[in-house]
């Protein structure tokens, strides 16, 4: 049965970065231009009309974490991720044992995505190849070398769902695994105390993104510029953001944006499972966690650990508090991240053929309306 929507008056986010006034056609659940006025017909009311979110790097929200390994908790997450307009979710796992990963990467293979709540369309290994210096609020315990082996383990078990893994190109075996697996995987350097050199021969053998950027790896200075300078100087190197205002300085996000284009940048959230609840005691990969406001501490060390802000309220502090253009803000929580893990043929962009995600906002970037799947 043909089902068709047509939403008019509305600013549509285009793959070129600007708002231009126009309609969207939906036909099927997929972007479709050129649809005459017949099926459903929504008023946007001068809306904003963006692509749904895409959110590559965060772990839970709503006492819920993907690592809990159920069924539940990926639903639970999709739900509340859908209804804040991030519709297309690559949650991460941490720092853990194989056998509790083969667990958790089993469960996310088997998952079924449900209509209506956003879709689970990858994961994000963060962990365990990382370095024991960095691994801020990752579990020191199960730090391992980099190893393909078992990253071939976790995929098979995962169904093939990995789209980024994380790794210290500095660790013993980063580079063999770095060659071995760049036309299987995204690669991503994160925790880790890489100098320039090192940095940039992994990127130059085909990593090609850098996580949360500034955290969990050395500072960005004029004689060692680090994995930060490694991966501006990598053209095709992509770097995630977290736009929280607890993580990076809005001077910095602002310095990142120029230094790296809009192209380049993608907004992140790195939420915990207290994201959407109130202050109080949590947990991040096994670890305690206490939440004050906007700011998540490991009990233990004081580490920050991940943010309790989702990544809509991410592209809203970016735009109102740290002056990054609403167009740029978009485009790194939409179009960049799909491109970042390979998703852009069917997300990030309102554009023919598409996956018919996509989120109302008014002037003051409220969300009216969120369509998933049409």
């Amino acid at each position: 049965m043909q089902s068709v929507m047509i939403i008019k008056n509305v600013k549509v986010f285009t793959e070129d970065k600007t708002f231009e006034p126009g309609a969207i056609g939906i036909e099927n659940g997929i972007f479709k231009h050129n649809l005459f006025d017949s099926g459903e017909i929504i008023d946007g009311e001068g809306c904003y009309a963006i692509p749904g979110l895409i959110d590559v790097h965060f772990h839970g929200c709503m006492g819920y974490d993907f690592c809990d390994g159920t069924q539940e908790a990926i639903e639970k997450i999709a739900e509340y991720e859908g209804s804040q307009g991030i519709t297309t979710i690559v949650p991460a796992t941490m720092t853990l044992s194989e056998e509790d990963l083969m667990k958790i990467m089993a469960n996310g293979g088997a998952y079924e995505n449900k209509a209506g709540i956003a879709t689970l369309a990858g994961i994000n290994m963060e962990g365990p190849f990382i370095c024991s210096k960095k691994k801020g609020a990752q579990a020191a315990t199960h730090i391992h070398k980099p190893d393909v082996a078992m990253f071939r383990r976790l995929q098979e078990a995962a169904n093939g769902l990995i789209r980024l893994v994380e790794l210290a190109p500095e660790e013993e075996g980063a580079m063999d695994f770095i060659r071995e697996l760049k036309d299987e995987v995204h690669i991503s350097f994160a925790h880790t105390t890489a100098d320039y050199d090192t940095a940039k021969a992994g990127y130059d053998l085909g990593a090609c993104h850098a996580t949360h950027l500034y955290n969990a790896m050395p500072p960005f200075t004029h004689r060692e510029p680090g994995v930060i300078g490694a991966a501006r100087d990598s053209e095709h190197c992509m770097v995630e953001l977290i736009c929280d205002g607890i993580h990076i300085h809005p001077s910095v996000v602002r310095a990142t944006f120029e230094m790296f284009g809009d192209d380049r940048i993608v907004m992140i959230s790195d939420s915990m499972r207290a994201c959407g609840l109130s202050d109080g005691d949590y947990t991040l990969g096994g670890q305690d966690v206490k939440v004050v406001g906007k700011l998540a501490t490991l009990t233990s060390d004081g580490a920050i650990a991940g943010s309790v802000t989702n990544l809509m309220d991410c592209v809203r502090t970016a735009v109102k508090e740290m002056g990054i253009p609403l167009e740029s803000a978009v485009a790194a929580a939409t179009m960049n991240p799909a491109k970042s893990v390979g998703l852009y043929e069917q997300y990030g962009s309102i554009s023919e053929g598409k996956v018919a995600n996509v989120v109302l906002l008014d002037e003051d970037l409220n969300i009216k309306k969120v369509i998933i799947n049409g």
